[in-house]
């Protein structure tokens, strides 16, 4: 069994405070979304996105993300000063979150959670697929 990383001092020792605590903050998880749902692979693409945040708060959290093992880098092979983020295979966690938003509150994007409402397993697969062509991009020279 892989040893676990010493942990930094939480609230409790609860597993899913644990995951509030890593993915919980507004920040991290618009990062996460737009990784997983628009593709977006660079600081740039996640500085433009439409929620506006600020420089400092996105290179802290892409940090911590990166600390805490949800995202990796890698140099961009085209141009070696820019770094390429990929996220870890959390489309099934994120999709059932947006299944229970979209249960309990007024939310947007409703042509989402009625594509993932649909077919799970389809839009899962969409999600893996994306993921795997574009680390796949990154590794042909």
């Amino acid at each position: 069994m892989p040893r676990k990383k010493a942990s930094p001092k939480r609230r409790s020792r609860c597993p899913l405070n644990a995951s509030v605590e890593i993915l919980g903050d507004r920040w991290s998880l618009l990062i996460i979304r737009d990784m997983m749902l628009r593709g977006f692979r660079t600081y740039k693409e996640f500085l433009d996105s439409y929620e506006g945040i600020a420089t400092n708060i996105l290179a802290d959290r892409l940090r911590k993300l990166i600390a805490h093992g949800i995202i990796t880098t890698q140099r961009n092979p085209s141009d070696g000063r820019k770094v390429i983020y990929s996220l870890i295979d959390l489309a099934p966690v994120l999709t059932e979150m947006v299944l229970w938003a979209a249960a309990h509150e007024d939310t947007g994007n409703q042509a989402l959670v009625r594509q993932i409402q649909q077919d799970k397993e389809k839009f899962l697969n969409a999600a893996w697929q994306r993921w795997a062509e574009a680390n796949r991009a990154l590794r042909q020279p």
